[in-house]
């Protein structure tokens, strides 16, 4: 018989849920390469490679175009579905709270803030990171896909949350629910 503890628990499958932002505490939330031009985020993606001492700075030379086109591929599939983003790039946060993020960052910190803040049609989801969900080639039910509120919490329902059975990610790129937010409107209120 196992106790409490030896039984995997699974995450409430609730009417809500909280949207986490993981940031380097020295440079406050929702900074965004997406937002600068090429130019200026280049200079700062190659700052942090020369650093050399965060998860960002093992990043490919050619990160920043394949951001650029998979945030136009997510915004044009969120589009779709009836989505309505007032940004032409999404700022990141993760569906519930994931440690693994904590160890990209010298001094992290976070925000949590409620789903029920945001509007469905300002919010999209991937079932893992953008790049993984776009681009890995395994033929998993959940890849390129996009999803709204409502099609997120079935996704859940069918795999549960990649940050309780991949914590060690050797089942796979999928470490998390990454959200997509497609405005500023209630995000404004964290930056600094």
């Amino acid at each position: 018989m196992k106790t409490l503890d030896q039984i995997p628990q699974k995450r409430n499958i609730s009417m809500t849920y909280y949207l986490y932002h993981y940031f380097e505490e020295e440079m406050g939330p929702f900074r965004n390469l997406s937002s600068l031009t090429i130019e200026e985020a280049s200079k700062i993606s190659n700052q942090i490679k020369y650093e050399g001492n965060t998860f960002a700075s093992k990043r490919s030379d050619d990160y920043l175009m394949i951001r650029r086109e998979l945030e136009e591929v997510a915004r044009n599939k969120f589009i779709e579905k009836g989505g309505k983003p007032t940004n032409s790039f999404p700022h990141y946060m993760t569906l519930e709270s994931c440690d693994w993020l904590k160890t990209w960052y010298k001094k992290p910190s976070s925000v949590a803030i409620d789903w029920n803040e945001f509007f469905d049609e300002s919010i999209s989801f991937t079932y893992g990171d953008l790049f993984p969900t776009m681009r890995y080639p395994d033929n998993k039910p959940y890849r390129k896909q996009v999803y709204t509120k409502k099609e997120i919490r079935k996704i859940i329902e069918e795999f549960g949350f990649p940050q309780d059975w991949n914590k060690m990610g050797d089942q796979g790129p999928e470490r998390y629910i990454e959200v997509q937010i497609w405005d500023e409107e209630v995000i404004k209120r964290y930056i600094l």
